[in-house]
């Protein structure tokens, strides 16, 4: 008798090559979908990770505010020490030593339009006895995405209570005790802690009337 050669059959082949497939497919879908999480949770640290980084630098150097003025008046005795404007704040303080060349620098941060929203942008000149000089680099992106975004600050009054936030400030020769930074995100899944920083310099001009450092308000 003949024996009947052994093997599988057409179906059979199909049948598992078509798991096989299925099988493969399962398997890269879950390593696609692992890698995108790992991805999303990366950017999501690394996002965190910068917002507290551009939390750190702010409070150190608006807590730095130097009592110098940026801008003077001689006719008017007017001296600007920091000046907000709806957007836009200015101030003078000393960089960190791997970022200048030591001095006091005026510094600016301000809100402009970027591709996604608004970019919140900072740029350091070095200030010399004839003004702020020309700034050395471009201005630098701390943030990006912002939907809306403003720069506040407040004095305390002669009862050493503060009084309400405003968003513009031009008095002469003082430092306001507080400042506030809001920002709001596009993307809610950012969230910006309400940043208030008290100037070191501050306090020791509030509850003061301004004092012009030339002129003839001192006659």
């Amino acid at each position: 008798m003949k024996r009947r050669s052994s093997g599988f059959t057409l179906v059979e082949v199909v049948i598992a090559t078509s798991l096989l497939a299925l099988g493969l497919a399962i398997a890269f879908a879950t390593l696609r979908s692992a890698g995108n999480a790992t991805a999303k949770s990366e950017a999501a640290a690394q996002r965190g990770e910068r917002l507290r980084a551009a939390q750190g630098f702010l409070r150190t150097q608006l807590s730095a505010a130097l009592p110098i003025p940026f801008e003077f008046d001689g006719e008017s005795g007017a001296a600007t020490f920091l000046r907000v404007q709806p957007g836009k704040l200015e101030f003078v303080a000393t960089m960190p030593g791997y970022l200048a060349r030591g001095g006091p620098y005026l510094q600016t941060l301000e809100l402009v339009p970027g591709e996604n929203g608004q970019q919140l942008r900072f740029q350091h000149q070095l200030l010399s006895a004839d003004g702020a000089m020309d700034a050395e680099r471009e201005p630098v992106v701390l943030l990006d995405g912002i939907e809306e975004g403003s720069f506040e600050v407040r004095t305390i009054d002669e009862r050493s209570r503060p009084g309400e936030w405003q968003d513009e400030w031009d008095t002469s020769a003082q430092l306001p005790p507080q400042v506030r930074v809001r920002l709001r995100f596009r993307d809610p899944q950012r969230r910006w802690p309400e940043l208030v920083v008290a100037t070191r310099l501050g306090a020791a001009f509030a509850a003061t009337p301004p004092v012009p450092l030339a002129g003839d308000g001192g006659r």
